[in-house]
């Protein structure tokens, strides 16, 4: 079979226009008779509130300020839950919250006017913990349970691998949040088409999750909806979530003129989701020779004040904290847990990025106290073909653990690579050359 794009090197249909400062980004965008948006964010993490913006909407060059009350069908998105209001109605969880937007003939009016806005807090009490939040006394955040998640891996007999142990490594490990901190910030225009069609033009991840909930807060038909994408600058997951999308679509609904929203850095932080802040506890057996008996861990994400995918990537890090190795006895907890923290979502890994900073560790600690060295212990461990995960997956292809560790030895020790590697290597070589070779083919 002739593929024409599997295995090719094929030439993007974007990348002469990006290379060259031809591509258009949201924020590049201007249409006539043009609108500005500016989003006031709460201030406090967990807290009811009112809002007066009567003084707001006096203002010269101000055409009107879009609340809760101004969205006409369901005040609510989340790619799994639905559980972000697109305008807080009268409730704060996070610092950062959208609860206000200011619609005006210029961008500088708009940022000036949201000054004016008044809103009095009664703040609530807050759960940073995502430890504490699991437990029944602390503030919940959603409904009557703080736990989004839990996710369990059983297998084989986890007790009887410690009590048969040569040594037990046993710790905790801990990562933070992170941004994707992609290069252009969010940005976007929507309109309305003479036919009742709203546009909304929005760098995104998900168009078809977009129109779901923009057509959702607006009380229209999903086909009357249309979503564009134009070039995006980076994403990495953190365009996963909606952000100024619906607060877009309701204005140019509500106004009828077209209207643009650009965020600056600091507001793109407030506005999308994080990588999961994880904390994993560990528990490693091994015998005398270093094979590996057991592992029983305990994971808890940090979701934040929202679940975003939650469910996906502390399921993804509960399959991923045994590592590439086999293992025969696995007891695994792994929970989601809502806090008033910043939300966390989708990013580069997706849940297997956290695991292996806890199970590398533990593997090199049982080697330590086994006198071994740290590659010996690994390939005594490694997945190979036919091996079982903890979830008994049987791995009948693409297990090149072996090969890496080869080469990852030899460049530490500056040895050269067996003749396998090698061979390897140079037949990757020739192909990327045979490839090269296509595409400036097809260049000339």
């Amino acid at each position: 079979m002739n593929f024409k794009v599997i295995g090719e090197n094929v030439l993007r249909v974007d990348g002469h226009t990006k290379v060259t400062g031809g591509a258009k980004y949201p924020s590049d965008l201007h249409m006539e008779n043009m609108l500005y948006g500016k989003t006031l964010r709460s201030t406090k993490a967990h807290a009811n509130f009112t809002i007066d913006t009567s003084i707001t909407e006096s203002i010269e060059g101000v055409v009107g300020v879009l609340t809760a009350k101004d969205i006409p069908g369901k005040n609510c998105h989340g790619v799994l839950f639905k559980d972000h209001e697109a305008i807080c109605k009268s409730r704060v969880r996070r610092y950062g919250d959208p609860i206000a937007v200011v619609i005006a003939e210029s961008e500088r009016i708009a940022e000036k006017a949201l000054e004016t806005i008044r809103v009095d807090y009664e703040e609530l009490p807050a759960v940073f913990d995502p430890e504490e939040a699991m437990k029944k006394e602390s503030p919940k955040i959603h409904g009557e349970d703080n736990t989004v998640f839990h996710y369990k891996i059983r297998r084989g007999d986890v007790e009887k691998a410690f009590e048969d142990a040569a040594v037990i490594v046993e710790d905790t490990y801990y990562t933070g949040a992170v941004d994707h901190a992609f290069l252009q910030p969010e940005a976007g225009i929507a309109y309305e088409e003479e036919d009742g069609t709203l546009t909304v033009i929005a760098a995104t991840q998900y168009p078809h999750f977009d129109r779901i909930d923009i057509a959702g807060a607006l009380g229209m038909a999903e086909e009357d909806v249309r979503i564009i994408n134009p070039a995006v600058g980076g994403a990495f997951g953190g365009r996963e979530d909606l952000t100024l999308q619906i607060h877009l679509a309701v204005a140019a609904k509500k106004f009828k003129r077209p209207i643009k929203m650009v965020y600056d850095r600091k507001e793109s932080f407030l506005a999308h989701c994080k990588r999961h802040p994880i904390t994993m506890h560990c528990k490693t057996a091994a015998d005398k020779d270093g094979k590996l008996l057991g592992m029983k861990a305990r994971i808890v994400g940090d979701t934040g004040a929202y679940a975003s995918w939650a469910i996906n990537v502390l399921r993804k890090a509960g399959v991923h904290i045994t590592g590439p190795y086999e293992i025969p006895n696995v007891w695994v907890d792994s929970y989601a847990v809502y806090t008033n923290n910043p939300f966390a979502g989708a990013m580069r890994g997706f849940g297997a990025t956290q695991p292996p900073i806890a199970h590398e560790q533990q593997m090199d600690r049982v080697a330590e106290k086994l006198g071994m060295d740290p590659f010996s212990i690994r390939r005594k461990n490694i997945f190979k073909l036919g091996s079982k995960t903890a979830t008994e997956q049987v791995l009948k292809e693409s297990v090149p653990m072996g090969r890496c560790l080869d080469a990852l030895e030899a460049a530490m020790n500056e040895k050269p690579l067996p003749d396998e590697n090698i061979n390897y290597l140079e037949d990757l070589k020739a192909e990327q050359i045979r490839k090269e070779g296509s595409r400036n083919e097809k260049i000339r």
